[in-house]
């Protein structure tokens, strides 16, 4: 009796863990991308490194004073130029609210537009003279509250915001933020230095220290973290962040100057940015401008652009498929769970992901 009740309670127990395996290979196998199709929506002599989605139009960022968007009803580019003396400006970051699009320049003078959706009509709304300016990053909380970093001029971090829906900016004091170390600053790759989700904040930056700043206020107070990233040298560091929510997030970046290496360069948290784990060593991607969650992923969905191609990871960053070797891509975005369209140096395109 006791053997035959043992041997049925172990094919009992065979079964039913059969089953959760299967369950959860099945589970994983229809979350995961196979492969992606590509199609080019415009082709030019420019350099993206940001990019907005605002519904069926992709707002654009780029060099040589130019912004525009691309409707994807349309199939069709309209474009712009921000005229400012002789000045050749380059815009690396950009937001926007219901109304506007913000593009905001990269160094001294540093200078950040207003751009009416409606008719591409430019305002001035902030300036800013310093021969150490270089500013990186912007984002937008909510339609009235937005913030934009860049890299030292003080003691710390340059952060602006604005509480006016982006007419009027102010510096954001030095005594209210960390003290960088010296050489420490960040990278206006694809304008993810900054990362929001509801009230909380995160800032990466890169260089000697490569580190995550954190604000659980909307800017009004901030914390950083230590990373385990490479750092040490001035082109290495966090090029590039992303959090699916306020507590799952991802940050990577590189060596720039030696773009093959894939290790210290990828590092996961599930605790708001408190702490980080490198995941993937020596193997994947090396340097990365660009990362972003997909939709809908549990956080479980990733894809990385940069000098490697484009990187595809359906377990939260633990492995890594390559889905094109295009090396030439600054920064990506999605506009839903299975679309995105990425930009950099001449072009922009359309990735389509398939299951």
């Amino acid at each position: 009796m006791n053997c035959r009740f043992t041997f049925v309670l172990w094919i009992l127990f065979t079964i039913s863990c059969k089953s959760q395996v299967d369950a959860n290979q099945t589970s994983v196998e229809s979350s995961v991308f196979k492969n992606v199709s590509i199609d080019t929506l415009f082709e030019d002599k420019i350099s993206i490194r940001s990019l907005v989605v605002d519904g069926t139009k992709i707002w654009y960022a780029a060099d040589k004073n130019r912004f525009g968007y691309f409707d994807l009803v349309a199939n069709k580019k309209t474009e712009s130029r921000v005229l400012k003396d002789t000045l050749q400006l380059e815009f690396r970051s950009s937001a926007q609210t219901i109304d506007y699009v913000y593009v905001l320049s990269v160094s001294n003078p540093a200078l950040l537009y207003q751009i009416s959706k409606k008719d591409l009509s430019s305002k001035l709304v902030y300036q800013e003279n310093h021969e150490k300016v270089f500013f990186d990053s912007m984002q937008f909380w909510n339609n009235k509250k937005g913030i934009a970093m860049g890299d030292p001029v003080s003691t710390g971090l340059n952060v602006i915001v604005t509480r006016d829906g982006g007419a009027s900016w102010e510096k954001v004091p030095d005594a209210l933020m960390p003290k960088t170390s010296l050489g420490e600053a960040a990278f206006a790759a694809s304008n993810t230095n900054i990362v929001v989700k509801g009230s909380s904040t995160w800032i990466v930056s890169g260089g000697v220290k490569s580190r995550v700043f954190y604000s659980p206020n909307k800017g009004k107070s901030w914390t950083v973290y230590e990373t385990p990233i490479v750092q040490g040298k001035s082109m290495t560091g966090i090029f590039t962040a992303d959090f699916y929510d306020e507590k799952i997030g991802f940050i990577s970046g590189g060596d720039y100057e030696n773009r093959d290496q894939n290790h210290s360069n990828k590092a996961i948290t599930v605790d708001g940015g408190k702490t980080w784990k490198l995941v993937a060593e020596n193997v994947a991607f090396g340097y990365a401008s660009c990362v972003q969650y997909v939709p809908n992923s549990k956080g479980q969905g990733i894809v990385t652009v940069g000098y490697s191609g484009i990187f595809y990871s359906g377990d939260g960053g633990i492995s890594w498929k390559q889905l094109a070797t295009d090396s030439k891509l600054n920064t990506i975005r999605f506009i839903n769970a299975t679309t995105a369209v990425a930009a950099g140096q001449n072009k922009m395109i359309r990735l389509r992901f398939y299951k």
